[in-house]
């Protein structure tokens, strides 16, 4: 059954921050909250808890998996950014964002998408999504907590404890965050295309670009 940290909604525990990022460093996978919705949680280097997440999610290998990073030098290390693709990240993020782009040759195959070799990228603007980035002291993937028989991502801990229980090892329970899920852009082509219409707001990204 997988272990269950309720966090403190206002100063949230750091002892319950290091035990989610030791569950991931040892090849855990994990639901954590976001600013847009529950996510599921893995270390980028392992294969076989991404699989696991394929089978959860029932996705193909073309789905865009997210890569998590605290901030914009990360995602350059794995996403190649032009000067305008830089400024519309900068001004969207830290938020509920996930920004598609031409991935880096220091990124794994297996995080790519399959055929565009793009890979999608976030910067959270969640203070336990944040507290975990900085304990880990790398990038997180992660993929929405959006099942495939169900219309709305799960939102509350307990209800993830009840569903995926026995197919997760840790719950990082960080109160509702909602259902809403991050806007998606593709930046990997021009001129950049909405993907999904989320949470976050497009002023900042057809006032610029669009």
């Amino acid at each position: 059954m997988a272990e269950y940290l309720e966090l403190h909604p206002i100063d949230p525990q750091a002892r319950l921050i290091r035990r989610a990022a030791e569950v991931v460093r040892a090849g855990g996978l994990i639901a954590y909250p976001t600013d847009s919705c529950y996510a599921l949680g893995w270390h980028l280097g392992d294969k076989h808890a991404q699989e696991r997440v394929r089978r959860i999610r029932q996705a193909d290998r073309h789905h865009h998996f997210t890569l998590v990073c605290a901030t914009l030098a990360e995602v350059g290390r794995f996403a190649r950014l032009d000067t305008w693709q830089f400024r519309i990240l900068r001004a969207c993020l830290p938020g509920p964002y996930t920004f598609l782009l031409r991935a880096t040759r220091e990124t794994p195959r297996r995080l790519q998408h399959a055929r565009r070799r793009t890979i999608g990228v976030r910067i959270p603007a969640h203070r336990v999504a944040q507290l975990l980035l900085a304990e880990l002291g790398e990038p997180l993937m992660s993929s929405t907590l959006l099942l495939a028989a169900d219309e709305t991502p799960l939102t509350r801990g307990r209800d993830i404890e009840a569903r995926l229980g026995h197919d997760i090892d840790a719950i990082l329970d960080g109160g509702d965050c909602g259902i809403e899920p991050t806007t998606v852009v593709d930046l990997s082509v021009t001129p950049p295309v909405i993907v999904r219409s989320g949470k976050g707001p497009l002023g900042p990204i057809t006032g610029r670009a669009l």
